[in-house]
């Protein structure tokens, strides 16, 4: 089967091709060029759009689309100690409802591979690291699901209640099921298991410790919260006497198969460190304004050589899910931090929303648009009202982040045309999500 995409503008990652076109065959890219274009089982043909690498969604808890609009002014702590006991009414039915609504919002913003850190698996609950991945296979999303945990509740230091937190034995164990049923490692594999103790607050030590072992001997990555706050910071220093990323140095939990969510409160020393080692970072905008947790020196992470992704993070503390307007403010949130417009530009913004997310998700065949990579593209509208006019498109995309993607292609396949999901019904997933969430929050 082969595909060909034809458009106004292909950016590759690295170079923008004008009257551009792609040609994949069963779900990666055979030839880029422009001119004549070659024959195909299929044709996409956008003159309107500028073709890109499809968005990739570095740090995500889809659950939480549920759970939108709680805390709306809240910290972080006031806001996950207000949403733990929603939390812990959640089941397999309310995950694969909320998770339908994330990763429909997701691929209609571009989006062709996610990540999704799930840490709340409520006692008796079964199923819910499986309504994950089915809906990734349903929908079409290009899917790393973490298998995220907590085992630190409140009557052992930690901060979230007993009631959501798990037996460490039991975690390690279900983990461990979930690699030998659901990793593919294989390249152009569609989903890729993660182990992911959620936070230096919210699991112990031991548990970080045993997750990086297993991880390692299953060859798959690592993934938590780090630094986000100063009250992360304070809880870390308090009770390990270290700084969060010394207590991770401490555990094992650096290297080139570690990504970070947030990675805010780095002094000099860690940021230069955690590029030194090949740690990755999903910087996360939205949601850290939407909670005042600080800003992430994303464009000190880039300048060290750090791998550096974004992330929409839940939609709890973000209300949405557009990879397109995470690039838009990471973009302003920099210059605003380095009081100067050279701090970030636009292309720059671009890559960390594709090849850096990628990166940070040890996907060497996503992230660009070559020969060889995955057929995963998004294509954007650039003759709308928000962009007809823009001299420079790649920078004006940034600058007016796209609401939606005009069409989608994941491993070859279009799962998005003319702005409407072709593998659900948004609306139905409109109505579902309204419905459990207020349920949920009786």
């Amino acid at each position: 089967m082969t595909l060909l995409i034809k458009a106004g503008l292909l950016w590759t990652g690295s170079r923008e091709i004008e009257n551009g076109w792609l040609l994949a065959r069963d779900g990666v890219i055979a030839e880029v060029g422009s001119g004549p274009a070659p024959r195909a089982d299929e044709v996409i043909d956008e003159p309107n759009c500028v073709a890109m690498p499809g968005l990739v969604n570095a740090h995500d808890h889809m659950y939480q689309w549920a759970t939108r609009g709680y805390v709306p002014d809240g910290t972080l702590f006031e806001w996950l100690r207000a949403l733990y006991p929603v939390w812990a009414r959640i089941d397999a039915d309310v995950v694969r409802v909320a998770a339908r609504a994330a990763m429909a919002r997701l691929l209609l913003s571009g989006c062709t591979l996610s990540t999704d850190h799930h840490y709340v698996f409520p006692h008796g609950r079964e199923g819910i690291f499986e309504a994950l991945v089915e809906t990734a296979r349903e929908l079409g999303l290009r899917f790393h699901p973490c298998r995220g945990s907590m085992s630190l509740g409140e009557s052992r230091g930690g901060l979230p209640p007993d009631s959501v937190v798990e037996e460490e034995d039991a975690i390690l164990a279900h983990t461990e099921e979930m690699i030998r049923r659901h990793h593919d490692p294989k390249p152009g594999s569609m989903c890729r298991v993660v182990v992911a103790p959620c936070s230096p607050f919210s699991v112990t030590p031991q548990l970080m410790r045993d997750s990086a072992v297993l991880a390692r001997r299953h060859a798959v990555r690592l993934h938590t919260h780090l630094a986000e706050t100063i009250d992360e910071e304070r809880f870390c220093v308090e009770k390990f006497g270290k700084r969060p990323y010394e207590l991770m140095e401490d555990l094992g939990w650096t290297g080139d198969d570690v990504w970070y969510a947030h990675a805010i409160h780095l002094n000099d020393a860690e940021v230069d460190r955690v590029a030194e080692v090949k740690t990755g970072v999903a910087h996360c905008p939205s949601s850290n304004m939407r909670l005042g947790a600080g800003t992430c020196r994303v464009e000190d992470l880039v300048r060290a050589g750090a791998r550096v992704g974004l992330g929409v993070d839940g939609a709890a503390s973000n209300e949405d899910a557009n990879l397109a307007m995470e690039a838009h403010q990471a973009l302003l949130l920099a210059r605003v931090r380095n009081a100067s417009p050279q701090a970030l530009d636009a292309r720059t913004a671009w890559r960390l929303a594709t090849r850096g997310g990628a990166d940070c998700l040890g996907r060497e065949d996503c992230g660009e648009l070559n020969p060889g990579m995955c057929a995963d593209v998004a294509c954007f509208r650039v003759d709308d009202l928000a962009h007809a006019g823009i001299k420079d498109l790649l920078a004006g995309m940034a600058l007016a982040p796209p609401v939606r993607a005009q069409t989608v292609v994941v491993d070859g396949r279009a799962v998005v045309r003319e702005g409407r999901l072709l593998t659900a019904d948004e609306e139905e997933i409109a109505r579902e999500i309204a419905v459990t969430s207020a349920r949920l929050a009786g």
